[in-house]
């Protein structure tokens, strides 16, 4: 102890952290500002904020936005919105189910809060699905249906359909029939996007079967005692094959690439897996092609890595399965244990007054 020498941080090089002063803060991007030099999540949320802004300002950037959980149903989706107008993401990837949630309110079909005096059993009776404390009408996704069979049905015989195609055709109707806002009209007017990797998990899937199903049946004058095996014997002409190659091959067109993943799940894998596709096909198949890596990535998700699941897995994870540059070769990242519900929109408001700052 006693050759113990006592440093005070600065002489090291250390960053003082900087107690939050709300006397000082006048905005959303100062108030993240001020949270970047704290501790803990703020500091994370603060962090988050900084990357987005660069990652967004990047002219050479495409940036990935991947969602996953009810962040339509939470009335999350016009912040979604905000960013495929703004031009800050290139690319959507979603479940089946957040994108059925926002078609049934770009429809003009409205969610409630859940009443805590009513049993789930009484729930199904009335045709109110619950997600937490939110409840989707049953009836809401039977209207939803019938605009997924009057696209089906408006298509040719011949086609092979992907969720790529599909969501690009739901987004033209929605443009046509000027719906309200809503995640795929945005994104087919501005040419981005939107892959839905586990697509038969959705209700639009289900739709897609139904569909199929009911082509098979129309002329069956006695479909009540159609076989299960007749039913299923019409399988749909859609070909996920189709969103992988779509996807990498814009992907690849890049000269950089970020992803902000809301979540975790099937969405986030899919979408960072395109360098490990690369990798692997260039070994297997001896072509010559480079793999995209992420250089940004932000990610809000309250999944706590020691869990072992994929939603909690951290950047540097990725960096180790070729997925993104390591922070020695420029990557950068922030990763916010947070409900993204609370957290999304202070972020996005922060990073938005920001990138127009820097616009003027």
């Amino acid at each position: 102890m006693a050759d113990r020498k006592l440093h005070d941080g600065r002489e090291d090089g250390l960053r003082p952290l900087v107690s939050l002063d709300l006397d000082s803060v006048e905005s959303f991007s100062d108030l993240l500002e001020a949270m970047s030099e704290t501790a803990f999540s703020g500091r994370s949320a603060g962090e988050a904020a900084r990357i987005l802004t660069e990652m967004f300002s990047d002219p050479d950037c495409g940036v990935v936005m991947t969602i996953s959980g009810a962040m339509t149903v939470a009335k999350q989706g016009r912040i979604i919105c905000e960013l495929i107008e703004r031009g800050c993401v290139q690319a959507i990837v979603a479940t089946g189910a957040l994108i059925a949630h926002g078609l049934t309110e770009s429809i003009g079909l409205t969610h409630y809060r859940t009443d805590p005096n009513q049993s789930d059993e009484e729930l199904f009776d009335k045709g109110y699905n619950r997600i937490y404390d939110t409840l989707e009408m049953e009836a809401n996704l039977n209207d939803l249906s019938v605009m997924v069979a009057e696209v089906l049905d408006s298509a040719d015989d011949d086609v092979t359909w992907s969720s790529y195609a599909f969501c690009r055709e739901m987004g033209r109707r929605l443009s046509d029939q000027n719906a309200g806002r809503g995640i795929l009209r945005s994104a087919y007017e501005h040419d981005v996007p939107v892959f839905i990797p586990a697509f038969t998990d959705s209700e639009l899937g289900l739709d897609f079967a139904t569909f199929a199903i009911e082509q098979t049946l129309k002329n069956n004058p006695n479909r009540t005692n159609a076989s299960l095996e007749e039913c299923l014997a019409a399988t749909p002409a859609f070909n996920p094959f189709l969103d992988l190659f779509h996807y990498a091959e814009r992907v690849s067109r890049l000269q950089h690439t970020g992803i902000f993943t809301i979540g975790g799940g099937v969405p986030r894998n899919w979408a960072q897996q395109v360098g490990p596709f690369v990798d692997i096909t260039n070994e297997r198949c001896g072509t010559d092609f480079q793999p995209p890596r992420f250089r940004y990535g932000v990610r809000i998700c309250p999944e706590p890595v020691h869990w072992g699941g994929l939603s909690g897995c951290t950047y540097s994870e990725g960096v180790s399965w070729g997925k993104f540059f390591s922070p020695a070769d420029g990557g950068q990242f922030a990763e916010v244990y947070s409900d993204a519900t609370v957290i999304l929109p202070l972020l996005i408001k922060a990073v938005i007054q920001r990138v127009d700052a820097q616009s003027r």
